[in-house]
């Protein structure tokens, strides 16, 4: 007799642990993508978001690809992406994709460099490899050293393609590239004669020297009223038939209310829906770019 009673109340334990862990891992979502708006907002709503309802999402980076096909693939839950999916590629075909912020890219260079605004016109030239040397920038007499990331198609290097060139097949010349940003950007702070285009959420966290472009400063004043140039939205991803679906549109309004939108000005993005009037903008820079008919694949 005892020793049924011993079977049955470890038979019991068992259940009750494994019940526990159900519910545990009911509690949590894997989040994957772009380093940029990890920095953005993802980390510090994810925190506020955990308190608020006790789901913990488990964040990990990746890039904004990542943040597309691995949430078509069910492999994470939900994810960030800083571009909008490839509409060609079956890889990232029936993706949800809800803006949520906008973020600037910006110019960086090295703290060193006494240059401190540049131009659209400055920019083009030195993607366009016509500007070798800091002196035609009113710098110092030294040769420019120009990092890019290397995949068209990354949040960055597409954004840049778009919003500068209207030319997502552009080829950017580069004397040195980076398969993610966070590389790229200590690249600049290794080299004095360095210059980088990132996104600001990432670039205000290094010990860089962030340009003025056209002397307009890339403050969220600035890029919400659109005097800022360079902007593109961020994107929480998801698959509309996941089964954390209800979940995910959990964090989805958390980032669109009163206290997500809080944490994101804190870190130096616009909440979407604060600056609906660059939409329209948007639209155009992406018919422009569209135009072209071009396909990517890798």
């Amino acid at each position: 007799m005892n020793k049924s009673r011993t079977v049955c109340k470890s038979i019991c334990a068992i259940v009750l642990a494994s019940l526990a862990h159900t519910a545990q891992a009911k509690q949590e979502l894997n989040w994957v993508g772009c380093g940029i708006s990890k920095k953005a907002y993802v980390t510090s709503l994810a925190k506020q978001f955990e308190e608020q309802t006790g789901i913990h999402i488990n964040i990990q980076g990746g890039g904004a690809t990542k943040g597309i096909r691995q949430v078509v693939s069910q492999e994470a839950d939900l994810g960030g992406s800083c571009r909008y999916h490839l509409p060609d590629d079956p890889r990232e075909a029936g993706v949800g994709l809800e803006p949520v912020a906008w973020d600037a890219l910006v110019v960086i260079v090295n703290k060193e460099n006494p240059v401190n605004d540049i131009s659209l016109d400055d920019v083009k030239n030195l993607f366009n490899g016509k500007i070798s040397n800091w002196k035609q920038l009113g710098g110092n007499d030294a040769p420019v050293e120009v990092l890019v990331r290397s995949s068209k198609f990354s949040g960055v290097g597409r954004t840049l393609r778009k919003n500068v060139f209207a030319d997502f097949d552009k080829e950017l010349y580069s004397t040195k590239q980076f398969k993610s940003s966070g590389p790229l950007e200590k690249a600049v702070i290794a080299d004095k004669n360095a210059i980088a285009v990132t996104g600001i959420s990432s670039a205000r966290l290094r010990d860089v020297k962030i340009l003025k472009l056209d002397d307009v400063e890339p403050t969220v004043e600035n890029v919400k009223a659109g005097t800022y140039s360079i902007y593109r939205p961020l994107y929480i991803t998801y698959n509309p038939a996941s089964p954390r679906l209800e979940d995910i549109k959990k964090f989805i309004r958390f980032c669109h209310s009163k206290e997500g939108r809080a944490a994101m000005k804190e870190n130096g993005v616009v909440p979407y829906k604060e600056a609906l009037a660059l939409i329209m903008k948007q639209i155009e820079q992406d018919d422009s770019a569209f135009k072209r008919g071009l396909k990517f694949t890798d």
